[in-house]
């Protein structure tokens, strides 16, 4: 099992206590897996035409009166104490209201850590923020500015003098690493595996590889930066902000703020990207505590600089692999050591060693991971955490050693795909990777890769082709809730507060609640977004649709009840138990005798009501007690290496994915694409470059930030099995990482194939190939 599977586990028996083994699911297959009506079609994102029109308002556009705008001052410093801090300058420049530093801010408690057994905690680190003369990292705020208009804020702030006391800080990774931590968890899993004496059976074995495999750190640039626009109200908080943890954002304020719970209000209807990054910073709890002494609204938006001093990413990683095979090429012996730079204020654990525990069948397992704690921005989660930085390694070794065997890699992976969970033997609730490799093989055209290096060329262009698997475990929070409503003329509406970052997560569940009920499209609606709908947890993990899903389950049957009990006996549905009846045709009809029929809007109207509401909660996980649940893809690259400039091209990139029941194929094949970019950003181009001296972040732009622009990215295939779980609500895994675990291996493997040139370094950088 992996890390989400666990810690979701701890937060069940921590609630529940050792949960009973009668309590594990059955499998039963939802009955919506083999009823396809919306599910599954090709339906546009329902916050579409607003987002085109620009009809839709972000955090940072949404109107209030009398303003403020603020703006940050950061630290210089990595590590030490402020000796002098002049702000009169910027009190008296033009537009300014307030300037707050640690003098005069509002006593601020410290924000609950993000956690899966507490899903209303958001913090990402675990210090004071602007209670004190104390520098932890270089990019901290020391003073916030506020003023009537940005350009006034920020003029403002570049006249704030600091001067400090410095204090040695521990910024250079190599000298880290010999002080590194090994904590005895990453997340709550275990984090020495010791199986099978691995140590021996690599020593013994016929067949060898061992490298070491470096990733970047690696920083967020959603194309929304992050943004809240805050106001207080008669002793209450309302937050307008760009989070994906709505009710955990409106916990940790309450918290940090010594308020009632229901005296927090967070929206956030519309999110430009989170990709994990869209969680509580310092940032949202600065501007309240401006609003709060200014008593006047106000709008904090990060400028990019600021993103990149304030919001943490992908942590740096040093992995050794080691691979051992007998001469069919089995494997005997995985060893996977590692180091990750985690600060020790830092609440996020990117678990890049947890990957090579569930891929494939090995006879012993040697693998542990180490902390080297830095004084820098705390890292957080990054699309993928822990398995997009695992599979680079574990994959390019899987690369290596087929190459040693000289055996195709497809085979190699082939013989070695797991039937069950290799290190716990939990059986795989579905689990079909190599059909995926199939699919991909094909549509790629594999047969045309060359079996050598350097064999393949055009001109100047050396021609290759890789491929990598990718994984992710399902997860499904517990605690999520749905309301569904219907009104007088048998319409639904859906309501709960779960996030839109662009993935369709409303598109998605209006379909499935239609077909839940029995309803077109056009009479659903759903409503999402706002602490006041029922809770919802985090948008993380690839975990939001399947949590939702369960929730309109329950919610759904809940609603069956009462209406039965609301017709009573003048009905034809008199008599009828509630497993002897279905939604159909806008009301609800017997199994049997599909022409016993209500309608919702007769069954109100009898009843003299004017509509009626169930609210249905996900439930606790408990599939992932019994099943190893993960979602897996084959991964194909197609490019070109220029033999006089090592310039890498990549003509093509081929996924099939093996993630359950695919919902929406629209919105799906958005997604898949979306996080391959993703991968090929971090296999040819980002990189945070950090100058150890002084621990100072240098690229704070997307022109010293690299990511993938329209021009960088090929013709991308997208395919995939569309096996649905059956212990998964609707037969569906989530999507939203999976697509970019695996890509950069795959690239990484393809300039092998083209060059002969094996790089353990990312990104691949033209330097590295001549």
């Amino acid at each position: 099992m992996t890390k989400l599977q666990n810690a979701i586990i701890g937060g069940v028996r921590a609630v529940l206590g050792q949960v009973p083994a009668s309590w594990l699911p059955g499998g039963t297959p939802d009955p919506l897996i083999d009823k396809r009506v919306a599910l599954g079609g090709q339906q546009s994102r329902i916050d579409g035409p607003d987002k085109v029109r620009g009809a839709a308002r972000f955090a940072a556009e949404v109107a209030m009166e009398d303003l403020l705008y603020a703006a940050f001052v950061h630290s210089t410093i990595a590590r030490g104490r402020i000796a002098d801090l002049d702000v009169s300058d910027a009190e008296a420049a033009p537009g300014v209201a307030l300037v707050m530093t640690y003098r005069n801010a509002p006593r601020i408690g410290v924000p609950p850590p993000i956690g899966l057994t507490n899903l209303k905690a958001a913090g990402n680190h675990t210090l004071p923020i602007l209670q004190d003369p104390e520098i932890h990292w270089n990019g901290q705020v020391v003073a916030v500015v506020l003023a009537e208009t940005r350009e006034q804020a920020d003029h403002a702030a570049s006249l704030v003098r600091v001067r400090y006391d410095a204090a040695p800080a521990r910024t250079r990774f190599e000298e880290g690493k010999t002080s590194a931590s090994m904590p005895e968890s990453i997340l709550v899993e275990r984090n020495r595996l010791d199986k099978g004496n691995a140590g021996q059976k690599f020593a013994q074995a016929a067949v060898t590889i061992d490298g070491v495999y470096t990733t970047p750190w690696e920083s967020h640039a959603p194309i929304e930066p992050h943004a809240a626009t805050i106001a207080w109200r008669d002793g209450k908080l309302i937050v307008h902000d760009a989070t994906q943890m709505i009710h955990a954002t409106a916990g940790s304020f309450a918290k940090v703020f010594g308020l009632k719970a229901e005296d927090v209000h967070v929206s956030s209807p519309y999110v430009g990207g989170g990709f994990g990054a869209k969680a509580l910073w310092d940032h949202q709890i600065l501007g309240v505590a401006a609003a709060k002494l200014a008593g006047r609204p106000v709008r904090v938006a990060l400028s990019r600089a600021s993103m990149h001093r304030l919001i943490g990413g992908r942590t740096r990683t040093e992995q050794r692999v080691a691979l051992a095979a007998d001469a069919d090429g089995k494997l005997t012996a995985l060893l996977h050591h590692g180091y990750g730079v985690k600060p020790r204020h830092s609440v996020c654990d990117e678990g890049f060693s947890l990957t090579g525990r569930s891929l494939y069948a090995c006879e012993s397992f040697d693998i542990v991971q180490h902390n080297v704690e830095l004084d820098l921005l705390a890292n957080s989660f990054m699309r993928g955490p822990g398995e997009t930085p695992g599979t680079f390694a574990i994959e390019c070794a899987m690369d290596e050693l087929a190459h040693a065997l000289g055996m195709d890699p497809i085979e190699l992976r082939r013989r070695n795909a797991a039937t069950c969970d290799p290190v716990s033997g939990a059986p795989h609730s579905q689990s079909a990777m190599m059909e995926a490799y199939d699919l991909g093989a094909a549509r790629i055209g594999w047969h045309r890769r060359a079996p050598r290096p350097c064999t393949r060329r055009d001109g100047e262009w050396w021609i290759g082709i890789g491929c990598a698997t990718g994984t992710f475990p399902f997860t499904r929070m517990p605690g999520t809730s749905a309301r569904i409503t219907l009104d007088a003329n048998g319409d639904a509406h859906v309501a709960s507060a779960a996030q839109e970052m662009g993935m369709g997560t409303a598109t998605v569940q209006r379909q499935h609640a239609a077909d839940r009920l029995g309803l077109p499209l056009e009479r659903v609606t759903v409503a999402i977004g706002d602490s006041r709908l029922p809770f919802a947890s985090f948008a993380g993990g690839s975990s939001q649709t399947a949590s939702l899903a369960a929730a309109i389950s329950a919610a759904s049957g809940k609603l069956a009840i009462q209406l039965m009990r609301l017709a009573g006996n003048d009905t034809p549905l008199a008599g009828l138990k509630p497993n002897e009846i279905e939604f159909a045709e806008g009301g609800l009809r017997s199994v049997e005798d599909p022409a016993r029929h209500e309608s919702f809007a007769s069954i109100l109207r009898r009843a003299g009501r004017g509509e009626l509401s169930a609210i249905g909660e996900s439930g606790a996980p408990l599939e992932v007690l019994k099943y190893s649940m993960h979602s897996t893809s084959a991964i194909f690259c197609e490019l070109r290496v220029s033999e006089v400039t090592g310039e890498i091209r990549v003509d093509r990139l081929v996924g099939a994915f093996d993630c359950g029941r695919i919902l929406n194929a629209k919105t799906a094949a958005s997604q898949f694409k979306g996080g391959m970019i993703m991968g090929l950003g971090m296999a040819l181009t980002e990189e945070t470059l950090l100058d150890e001296r002084t621990g100072r972040i240098m690229s704070t732009s997307l022109a010293d930030y690299h990511v993938p622009v329209h021009l960088d990215v090929p013709d991308i295939d997208v395919l995939w099995t569309d096996i649905p779980d059956p212990r998964t609500p609707l037969g569906a895994r989530g999507i939203g990482e999976i697509g970019t675990t695996g890509v950069a291996a795959a690239v990484a493997n393809a300039v092998f194939n083209a060059t002969g040139k094996r790089v353990r370094d990312l990104p691949l950088t033209l330097d590295k190939l001549f």
